[in-house]
Order: structure tokens, then C-alpha cells, then sequence
């Protein structure tokens, strides 16, 4: 598999579930649900495949049973008796009609289950259920995307799987955190760039009401990628959410060529024997009117600075379409001034020096033009790698609506105004510029209002009308205190907004987005820790060290504070190494003064290697021996625990470090032995062994020459973080257990900051240790 050039984990991150069936039974993924809407009526097609592991036939009948969001079963109904031969599968179609459904929809997203049961002489042998949504999609090429009936403009973003703290290892509360982030900004789309999503976010996206442009990790038409593509499409295809497939993302050796128009007309093609309710879409970074982007049933637009969309447009009229990449500006939160050195970059919304658009000017675009359905910005969150446009020591990208940890970047604010219904009025950039006096600043607001009226201490700086889609500006002499905007809808004034200079760090305070959780050991708060001044107004450049530390049935898993340059841990674990034990030599018992020898400052260099010789064969006679070996120990090393995890090399065994005995007569096995660090010192370290070496019972014994190796634990530092531009943030996670969770930030001369979190009794999934 490719590498990504962005961070994409290691190990396990995801859920991995063991199930246990019976031998007749649906496999995972093995149902496929769709529903036509019909008035007042949908009619529910349930597919439902079967598998019978037994080694001889199996007959059983399939009921479904289809639940409403209240809990309530609106349809039921029980097949004939079927057979299935040993180690086949077969599928089983049933058609379930649905009365006045509720529609699955944006703001609201009902979801419904089709239970599946397999009975066998009327016993349950087997019980599958599978969560479905009834909704209608369109995807028209002069009118955009319809759901329900209803126009809606796509106002999405691209996302990778990372946050701070926790990488790409995400617990499902806090996919769910995110997705709402994005929704309160009015975000109603998410493309999965570039690879298939966890199944939690598609989940969360479900009970949400946010639409999912599913995209497959790489492009072609082998068997092990088309298998992905197929796998991705089985696992996914019933979830109301996922209204569109995405075949692939800027394959720029065969985008704008014969061989990626057929190989992108194969996939499409192959993608329809999964699912025929949603269509197909490449997103084309180039090359706009051949190739790929002539043939794919949904085009997709990567950045209007390759070409134009209108012409591409009048030469396609079938094909629909969106921007399904836009933007990739480069901004840092808090940040109003460039700053190359310490790689910074201003949070206005500018176009780049690269070429690529403002956020204000793409979406102008998209919102002017009806054919188009949408834009979808890169990105909605900032992402480990790809640190465009600099490199180490920025190890996170720039592109985001929201930094790292979530917390928004001033463009939110834009997108704010035009994409959601909330009245918006939003002043950049903060007013603490005591080195700027006279100095004229860029004051910018996004706003959904008719008009904005701008104040610098009370007196006005005059008012501006507001464009549809636009932000207003004013260049304003810099005066320590308070710029205010008014907003005005209707002639009437509609809502105030605010910023002033800040006084200095006075205390911490820890704002979290929810105070109770479930207990179950994966729920989680998300904190968001501010430095405030005496006034309670958060000082926009502090940059303080806090310490936090945490109480009762939780504990933090993650920190961050969204700076694209920081290499502060994310984490403080405890570390756990092992120390070889090396340079041995060994010397028969007779011939050694053991008091001596065990000392460190003997010298057994004139020894022979030790266990050159090797074991002992069959029959032969031992007699005692010593052995002495090295090992060495950093400063940090000597702070931790630290153990010699001792694997007998023979019997009567005396063990001794740096002269000190630390048992004697020791039996065969394994013993784990505690090393005091008054024994022990930096640097060059002595064990001697005194021991009749085994000898084989069999020339095939294998005997152990190895005594082992030093444990060193090291205990956790605290959870420490620095706020970058007067923020941090704290993942605090349940674990298990109801109860308070305290939670406390301390920082040098600023008053302590603590919250409190109700963790509730709760039922933990099945689980495995």
C-alpha cells in the first residue's frame, strides 16, 4: 500500500471486534437495505445474504422486522423455509413497506433498524441488526445535489483522521465532538480523504445528519484495489449519510489520459454491481475536460486555479458536479502578522503565493453557479504532516478551518456567516499590539449582517454595507482599548460584537463541552483551557506553561494546543525499556577469591568469555562457576524502577550487583529481583552470578545461558502543555466507573483553574483485556 504524504498512524487504531455466530448465519456487512419513496409510503428492499459453516444442509426461514426511530416495529414480516447447502452462501430478498416514514434529513437525521433473524424448527439462531435511513438523493448536472426533494448547496470539508493528544487512534465521542464542530459552523458535507473512514464517524455522521463523499484510498483496477473498493462499498453502502463514491483523488500520471478515462469508466462500472443509489466521482486536480473528468458520473473540481468550470461545464452538460477540493490556504490560529522565522503564518483569509484561492473567493464560485453543488474546503482541520508551505520544524498542516485541536481559526467565522442561519459578527484580528503604536492595523469583520458600523472607543470609523458572501475591512491606527462592531439587519441594529486590549495573565480557566459523561470507559470531555487577564478576557498572546493533574473515575488521555510547530509531547506515559546485560566472562568457582571478584572494581578481563563452550552435554559433571557481566545506566534511567528480570542458568544460584548480595541459593525459573537505587550508580555497573551451570538431560535439550535483562520503568511526568495564543486543550476520558472527576491546571503566578466532571453509571460494551 501507497504511503500517504500526510501522517496516517500505526498499529491498531480503529475498533476490532471478535463475534461469535452460529453456523448459519449473516456475515458481517451482510445485508444491504434500501428504500424507494414512494408519497406517503416507502417500500424497504431488505438483502440479506446467508452462510451456512456447518458440514451439512441447513433449512431456516429469515424474519425481518423493521424498527421506527421511537422503538416501535412498523413492519414485519417471516420468509418460507429455505436450504442452504454446507459452506455456501445465498442472499434473500424481502420487500417491507413503511407507512409515513420519517425522512432521514440534515436536521433531522431518523434512523431505522432492520432487525434480522434466523430461525431454525422457530428457535433464533442468529440476530443481525442493521441501522438504515429513508431519504431520496439527486444529483442533477444544472441544478446541484437534491435531498428529499429539497436543493442543497454541499458546504463541506476534506478531513484526516488525527486530532491532538490522540493521533489517528480517535475514541468515537470524539469523532462525534468534531462533526459537531463542523455542523454549529455550518459544514453539512465531509469528504473522507483520502481513504475509508472508521465506521464510528459514519456512525456519529448518521445520528448527526451530516452527507459523507466516501472515498476509496487509491485508484485502479488490480484485483487487491478493486477488492477495496468492494470492501469499502459492502461495509458502507447502508449508511444514510454516504451519499456519494469516490473512486479517486488527483491521479496526475493518468487524470488527463486515455488510460485513466478507462480505468476510471472500469471502476465506475465495477462500483455499480455494490450499489446503484448513489453515483460515481474522481476528484481532478488538472487536465479538466479529458481523461478522467470526461467520463466519471460526478466531477470533481480540485482547485479553480487549473481551469475553468464553466467551460468544463458547457462541454459536459450530463455530468453533475462540485469543487471537491478548495482553498488550501495557509493560516495559524491567533496569528495576524507572517512570521517566516518561527513559521507562522496570518489567520486572514488571503490568496496564496502559490496560486491557490482564498476561501471568500472560492465559495463566491461555488454559491454564483447552480450546476455546481458545492465546495468542499481543504481542510476543516489542521493534520499532522504535509506542513505546507514550510518544513521541520512544522510537523502539522495549515490548511484548516480549525487548528489541531479543534479550535477555530478566524475563517470559521466567514463561513460561519453564509453557510448557517445564525447571526454572525466577528472582529479580527485581537487588540494587543503594544509594539505597534501608530502603527495602522487590519481590521476585518465576517458577518452575515446588511451593515456594519466599526468603532474604535466609541468614536466611529464608519459603516460599510455588507456584500452577500463577502467580509468587510478597515484600516484602523492602533490605540490600546476596545474596537467595536454594531450589525444591522433591516435598518435596526441587530447585535454588537466586541474586542479589546487585554491586562496580563492573571488565571487559568477550563471550559469543557460537556460536565457529564457516560462511565463506560470510552466517553469522553473535550476542554478547551483558557489564560485569562483580572477581567476574564482571554490574553490573545499567552503563551504559559501549565500543569494539570486529575482525580476520581477518569483520566486524560491527550493534550495539545494546536501550534504547527511544537514537538511538546502530546502524552506523558510512562516508559518501559530493557537493559542488556553484556561483556561476560565466567571463572570455576576453585580457582576465584568470590569476595573480591564480586566487587566492582575487579578485574576479570583475563577470564574466559562466558558460555563459549556452551551447555553442558549428557552425563557430564558441574561444579560451581562464576559469572560477571556489565551493564549501563543513564541520569533518567536511575529515577525509575528498575528490576533484573533473572532467567536461571543453573542451580544454588547467588546473585550480587556492584558487590551488594541480592539473594542466594536460588532455584531454577525466573526471578524478578528489585535493584535498589542506593546499589546502583551512572554509568558502568557489575553483576556476578555464582551457579552450577544445568547440564542437558538429552543431547536435543536446549538449556538457558541467558540470566536475562534490567527493567527500567520510568513513572509518567505530569500532564503538562504550554497554551499556544492563550489556549490549550485537555482530552479527559472516562474510566470506568461512576463518580466526580476533578480536573486542575496550575501555571507559575496565575490562579489555579478546575473543573468538575459527573461521570454517570453506564454499561461498558463487551470488551476483551
Amino acid at each position: 500500500m501507497e504511503e500517504g504524504w500526510f501522517y496516517e498512524g500505526a498499529g491498531i487504531y480503529r475498533h476490532v471486534w471478535l463475534t461469535k455466530t452460529s453456523t448459519t448465519h449473516v456475515p458481517q456487512y451482510g445485508t444491504y437495505v434500501t428504500s424507494e419513496v414512494k408519497g406517503d409510503r416507502a417500500e424497504v428492499t431488505a438483502r440479506i445474504r446467508v452462510t451456512n459453516k456447518a458440514t451439512e444442509p441447513s433449512s431456516f426461514q429469515v424474519r425481518n422486522a423493521i424498527v421506527n426511530p421511537r422503538g416501535e416495529v412498523v413492519a414485519s414480516q417471516t420468509s418460507e423455509l429455505y436450504q442452504l447447502a454446507p459452506m455456501y452462501s445465498d442472499e434473500y430478498t424481502m420487500l417491507l413497506p413503511v407507512e409515513y416514514p420519517l425522512l432521514w434529513d440534515l436536521d433531522t437525521p431518523h434512523l431505522y433498524q432492520v432487525v434480522t433473524e434466523l430461525l431454525r424448527d422457530g428457535e433464533v439462531v442468529d440476530r443481525y441488526p442493521t441501522t438504515f435511513g429513508i431519504r431520496t438523493i439527486e444529483w442533477t448536472p444544472d441544478k446541484g445535489f437534491f435531498l428529499n426533494g429539497r436543493h442543497v448547496k454541499i458546504k463541506g470539508t476534506n478531513n484526516h483522521q488525527n486530532h491532538a493528544g490522540v493521533g489517528t487512534a480517535i475514541p468515537d465521542a470524539l469523532h462525534e465532538w468534531r462533526l459537531k464542530q463542523l455542523k454549529d459552523m455550518g459544514n453539512n458535507a465531509y469528504r473522507t480523504a483520502h481513504y475509508p473512514p472508521t465506521p464510528a464517524l459514519l456512525e456519529a455522521a448518521d445520528r448527526m445528519g451530516m452527507l459523507i463523499l466516501n472515498e476509496n484510498r487509491l485508484m485502479g483496477t488490480t484485483d487487491e484495489i478493486l477488492d477495496h473498493l468492494r470492501r469499502l462499498m459492502i461495509r458502507d453502502r447502508n449508511h444514510p449519510s454516504v451519499v456519494l463514491w469516490s473512486v479517486g483523488n488527483e491521479e496526475w500520471q493518468i487524470e488527463g489520459n486515455e488510460r485513466g478515462a478507462k480505468m476510471a469508466e472500469y471502476m465506475q462500472a465495477y462500483a455499480k454491481k455494490y450499489d446503484t443509489t448513489r453515483p460515481i466521482n474522481a476528484a481532478v486536480s488538472g487536465t479538466w475536460g479529458g481523461g478522467i473528468s470526461s467520463v466519471v458520473e460526478v466531477m470533481g473540481y480540485n482547485y479553480l486555479r487549473h481551469g475553468s468550470t464553466d467551460a468544463h461545464h458547457a462541454r459536459y452538460p450530463w455530468q453533475a458536479s462540485l469543487g471537491t477540493e478548495e482553498g488550501s490556504t495557509n493560516t495559524t490560529r491567533g496569528i495576524y502578522v507572517d512570521d517566516q522565522e518561527k513559521q507562522y503564518l496570518a489567520a486572514y483569509d488571503r490568496d496564496t503565493p502559490t496560486g491557490f484561492f482564498s476561501i471568500q473567493h472560492g465559495w463566491k464560485h461555488y454559491a454564483s453557479r447552480d450546476y455546481l453543488s458545492g465546495m468542499v474546503i481543504w481542510t476543516g482541520f489542521d493534520y499532522r504532516g504535509e506542513s505546507t508551505p514550510f518544513v521541520y520544524p512544522s510537523v502539522v498542516s495549515y490548511f484548516g478551518m480549525f487548528d489541531l485541536c479543534g479550535l477555530p481559526k478566524d475563517n470559521v467565522y466567514y463561513l460561519k456567516s453564509w453557510w448557517s442561519q445564525e447571526d454572525v459578527l466577528h472582529i479580527l484580528p485581537h487588540w494587543n499590539w503594544p509594539d505597534r503604536p501608530g502603527e495602522e492595523i487590519d481590521v476585518w469583520v465576517y458577518s452575515n449582517m446588511d451593515e456594519v458600523e466599526l468603532f474604535l472607543n466609541n468614536e466611529s470609523l464608519g459603516s460599510q454595507k455588507m456584500e452577500p458572501n463577502s467580509h468587510l475591512s478597515w484600516k484602523v491606527t492602533y490605540t490600546p482599548g476596545t474596537i467595536k462592531a454594531i450589525g444591522y439587519k433591516d435598518g435596526q441594529e441587530k447585535m454588537q460584537s466586541a474586542v479589546s486590549t487585554t491586562g496580563q495573565p492573571a488565571a487559568v480557566e477550563m471550559v469543557a463541552d460537556r460536565t457529564s459523561i457516560q462511565g463506560d470507559h470510552e466517553d469522553l470531555s473535550v476542554i478547551t483551557v483558557r489564560v485569562v487577564d483580572e477581567a476574564g478576557r482571554v490574553v490573545p498572546d499567552a503563551n504559559e506553561e501549565l500543569v494539570f493533574s486529575i482525580t476520581g473515575p477518569g483520566r486524560i488521555i491527550g493534550v495539545g494546543n494546536g501550534d504547527p510547530t511544537s514537538h511538546e509531547p502530546d502524552r506523558f506515559l510512562e516508559t518501559v525499556s530493557a537493559i542488556p546485560l553484556s561483556q561476560w566472562k565466567e571463572k570455576s568457582l576453585s580457582e576465584v577469591d568470590l569476595a573480591a571478584a564480586v566487587q566492582p572494581s575487579y578485574d576479570a578481563a583475563h577470564w574466559q568469555n562466558a558460555f563459549a563452550d556452551g551447555a553442558l552435554v549428557p552425563g557430564s559433571e558441574s561444579a560451581p562457576r562464576v559469572f560477571r557481566g556489565a551493564f549501563e545506566l543513564t541520569e533518567a534511567q536511575l529515577k525509575g524502577e528498575i528490576q533484573w528480570m533473572y532467567r536461571s542458568i543453573g542451580t544454588g544460584q547467588s546473585l550480587y550487583v556492584n558487590g551488594h548480595l541480592l539473594g542466594e541459593h536460588l532455584d531454577r525459573g525466573e526471578h524478578t529481583l528489585q535493584l535498589s537505587t542506593d546499589l546502583l550508580k551512572e554509568g558502568d555497573n557489575v553483576v556476578t552470578i555464582v551457579a552450577e551451570p544445568f547440564v542437558m538431560a538429552h543431547p536435543w535439550d536446549e538449556v538457558n545461558m541467558d540470566p536475562g535483562a534490567l527493567k527500567v520503568v520510568i513513572p509518567a511526568e505530569p500532564w503538562q502543555r504550554r497554551t499556544f495564543n492563550g489556549l490549550a486543550q485537555v482530552l479527559v476520558q472516562s474510566t470506568g466507573a461512576p463518580g466526580a472527576i476533578e480536573v486542575k491546571a496550575t501555571s507559575s503566578g496565575l490562579k489555579e483553574g478546575s473543573l468538575s466532571i459527573e461521570a454517570e453509571a453506564s454499561e461498558r460494551r463487551a470488551h476483551i483485556k
